[in-house]
């Protein structure tokens, strides 16, 4: 099985909260929301926002994913991810998305080019 990827190609196993949610792991939790709430200059971000199990799950979504256009997009297309999206390429959500994230972009070509 391959890497965790959200519809935008960010890459799941690499994110802190979600480790953390897939370990149950309360301390590591309360870690990652204090640094966030400094990084993200969020003071009222709550716990459960960081709480996540990636947002192609059907399960506990993180605080940005029920905003999050792209993964409102993948979930009415029905697609695993935006990889398998017959729009790809002309997406303006996607591409604005990606034009500032080139980790999620090389996430998704390198599924593009493997599928």
């Amino acid at each position: 099985m391959g890497k965790p990827l959200g519809f935008c190609g960010l890459n799941c196993a690499e994110c802190e909260a979600y480790i953390a949610t897939q370990a149950q792991d309360e301390a590591a939790k309360i870690k990652v929301l204090e640094k966030w709430r400094v990084e993200y200059d969020a003071p009222n971000m709550t716990l459960e926002s960081i709480t996540c199990e990636g947002c192609t799950s059907s399960g506990i979504l993180g605080g940005y994913c029920h905003d999050c256009p792209v993964r409102a997009c993948g979930v009415e297309r029905g697609v695993i991810n935006c990889a398998y999206c017959v729009d790809y390429e002309t997406c303006e959500t996607l591409q604005d998305f990606i034009a500032h994230i080139p980790v999620a972009k090389k996430n998704l070509e390198v599924v593009r080019a493997e599928r």
